[in-house]
């Protein structure tokens, strides 16, 4: 009797967590490249370019892509869809840009699971060659989502795929 009293807490342990986790999350990452700031954010600011370090679409390479607007600006939009679930199919818009600074992005995906969340790439100058490019995201969860996050610790594994990302803008740059 003792052992499933044992059993049954260790599985409830997840879901009473997720009732007291907070609902909003942000993972980020930063990295150093060895360019000017304004170089750099001219590169990062333009969706189009992702194609070429975001570790999700460099995964497909049938990524279908479609851009609507100008990209660069307040209100572009680049839409994906993959065969591949771990790509899968979504949208990206450009809400503000700050020129040099930042760039802000709304993520509509559509599947394999539904759900927004917003993005950020900042660039900070830190001498006339080296500039520090952070990219956050951050998002409402609910409580399966919650469950979800402790029991396949998905901010360390998003962590890890924005660190590659990163990783790859910097190779790209540095070039």
């Amino acid at each position: 009797m003792i052992i499933l009293i044992i059993i049954a807490c260790i599985i409830a342990i997840p879901f009473i967590a997720a009732l007291v986790m907070s609902k909003e999350y942000r993972i980020e990452r930063e990295i150093i490249i060895e360019k000017q700031k304004q170089e750099v954010f001219h590169y990062i600011k333009l969706l189009s370019n992702q194609v070429m370090f975001n570790k999700w679409m460099r995964e497909d390479p049938h990524l279908n892509i479609k851009y609507h607007g100008t990209d660069g600006t307040k209100g572009f939009v680049a839409a994906w869809d993959s065969n591949l679930k771990r790509v899968g199919k979504g949208d990206q818009e450009i809400t503000a840009v700050v020129d040099g600074q930042s760039i802000d992005i709304t993520i509509r995906f559509i599947k394999p699971f539904e759900g927004n969340a917003n993005s950020c790439l900042t660039t900070v100058a830190l001498s006339d060659s080296q500039t520090l490019v952070r990219w956050a995201f951050t998002g409402y969860r609910n409580y399966v989502n919650r469950i979800m996050h402790l029991l396949f610790n998905l901010p360390k594994m998003l962590g890890k795929d924005l660190q590659e990302s990163l990783n790859n803008l910097k190779h790209i740059l540095e070039k």
